[in-house]
């Protein structure tokens, strides 16, 4: 065997070593691979060398692969020996002693609050469409659009459990610089999204503090309110997680209330009503679909979950659930324990809704829980984008001071850019922000797509911990509908949405560029943190 051909990739702890380990007294071991046991070699300098195809477990385990050497040989008699390269055994640098990794309920509420949030703006599906086709859109949108999505976050999620995300998904499928573009992409899109959020919920605020309308009482309103939500992302990721669920049973309960008051005055026939004359269907299919969508953003926080293998699948598993349920239950409440009105059902109808089945303490409790919620995803969104962030920044791709932690584990710096992007995007209008991030988040999803098929076929063999239970010609098929609905919500953008969302794609174009210049100059320093699997030995 000759050439620099890849034997096998396994996982090794660095806790627990098997007895077969032989000493390394050179860069180079022979070891014995005819009874294919397991066979690991460690020095004190913290070198291994790795011959087996068998997967050794334990914790913090590494992916290492080995590489046969140009001279190596294969004898096909008795001495049937291997070369083996030996590679460096290093740990990622030691975090803060507090620092703990997310478990599964918070991560369930920070999907939930990356991707929903709760029913609040969902009343324009009725509005638009109807009664029966805001259900139906509640019930089949998931199974062509959220759950395809799910489902490739889960296996790629684990395949790559590290805060870069779908960055290390394109840079492996493709290239590192269209790994770079996709981050460009997906982190604009993440802080236009963000942006709204302080907007919604100084709007539900306006109309007991008319100051809040306009003007500078607005603009340091939006300021204090980043700054405070921004403070809590410097405090920890449990902090976050452990805040939206708090958050995340504060919303939903409201309407788990309303529920049980409708049901003596619920007339299932509004259920079924419909005038397929009178569809809006732009704002139908696009109210669906920001309800629906950003599954994918909890992959950037992936290095910092418990157990991701298994945590990651359970917690997107559950959290689709319960945004579906967080849908349709007060839809079905509201549609069918009042007389219809289309022309009533739009954003902030259910506080409506809530006060002719409950009385005022329910709208109120509505109210405020609507509010609460913008603040939930908030602090879902910030943690994504600054994580993603450093996780680029642990792959070499942006200077190193983006990957330093805080005290608290948190990336200091791209929280800090995070927030600014808010500050400055929020002069927008509701509906620009809307549809600038729909346009930015499908060419994303596009890129995640492409690279989903293109590593299912460029590494079809690597350990992944979760796999869809599809070949690749099966989960080809299953992305056609999503891709159809990507490219439906790109045609339909207006030519302002297109140049605004363009010139996010050109910064990531000149960005790339000008970084490897400042690399090559060393104006700042890059480094590949250690304890990460290379692209191509993966």
């Amino acid at each position: 065997m000759t050439g620099q051909n890849k034997l096998t990739s396994i996982a090794v702890s660095g806790e627990s070593m098997p007895e077969e380990a032989v000493d390394i007294a050179a860069g180079k071991a022979q070891i014995d691979g005819g009874n294919r046991e397991a066979a690991v070699a460690a020095a004190e300098v913290g070198e291994v060398v790795i011959c087996d195809q068998r997967n050794a477990s334990g914790s913090d385990a590494m992916e290492v692969e080995l590489i046969a050497s140009e001279s190596t040989s294969v004898p096909m008699g008795d001495s049937n020996t291997t070369e083996c390269k030996v590679l460096p055994l290093q740990s990622p640098p030691p975090r803060p002693s507090n620092h703990r990794k997310i478990s599964l309920i918070p991560l369930i509420f920070l999907i939930f609050y990356e991707v929903s949030g709760g029913p609040f703006g969902i009343e324009d599906t009725v509005g638009a469409a109807g009664p029966l086709l805001a259900i139906i859109g509640f019930l089949i949108f998931p199974l062509i659009w959220s759950i395809p999505e799910a489902l490739i976050t889960a296996e790629l999620s684990t395949m790559f459990p590290e805060n870069g995300g779908y960055v290390m998904w394109i840079s492996t499928a493709f290239t590192p610089f269209w790994g770079f573009q996709q981050g460009c992409v997906k982190w604009f899109s993440g802080v236009i999204d963000n942006a709204l959020y302080p907007i919604l919920f100084l709007d539900y605020l306006k109309s007991s503090i008319p100051a809040l309308e306009g003007g500078y009482p607005r603009i340091l309103a939006v300021i204090a309110l980043t700054i405070a939500l921004t403070y809590m992302n410097y405090r920890g990721l449990n902090v976050v997680g452990w805040a939206a669920v708090c958050l995340g049973i504060f919303s939903l309960l409201p309407f788990v209330v309303m529920g049980f008051i409708s049901i003596p005055k619920l007339k299932p026939s509004r259920w079924v009503v419909t005038d397929l004359h009178n569809i809006n269907w732009n704002l139908y299919l696009n109210t669906l679909f920001w309800n629906l969508n950003y599954w994918d953003s909890i992959s950037t926080l992936a290095g910092e979950v418990h157990n991701p293998g298994k945590t990651l699948p359970k917690a997107l598993f559950f959290a689709v659930i319960l945004v579906i349920t967080a849908y349709l239950y007060p839809l079905l409440a509201g549609i069918g324990g009042i007389p219809l009105d289309r022309n009533l059902w739009t954003d902030g109808y259910f506080s409506d809704i809530a006060r002719i089945l409950g009385g005022v303490w329910l709208r109120w409790w509505v109210q405020a829980a609507s509010a609460l919620s913008n603040m939930g995803m908030f602090v879902a969104e910030m943690s994504s984008d600054s994580y993603q962030i450093m996780g680029m920044a642990e792959r070499g791709m942006l200077p190193e001071v983006f990957g330093k932690r805080s005290k608290h584990g948190t990336p200091v710096i791209g929280i800090l850019f995070s927030a600014s992007g808010v500050v400055l995007l929020s002069w927008l209008s509701f509906q620009e922000i809307v549809a600038a991030e729909n346009f930015l988040y499908c060419v994303g999803m596009l890129m995640e797509f492409a690279a989903f098929v293109r590593l299912r076929m460029k590494y079809p063999s690597v350990r992944r911990p979760y796999r869809i239970p599809m070949g690749t010609m099966g989960c080809g098929l299953m992305l056609i509908p999503p891709s159809a609905l990507v490219i439906a919500v790109l045609a339909f953008s207006t030519l302002k949405i297109v140049l605004i969302s363009l010139g996010g794609l050109v910064v990531g174009l000149v960005l790339h560029p000008f970084l490897k210049f400042v690399r090559k100059k060393r104006w700042l320093s890059f480094s590949v943190m250690p304890g990460l699997p290379e692209f191509e030995a993966i």
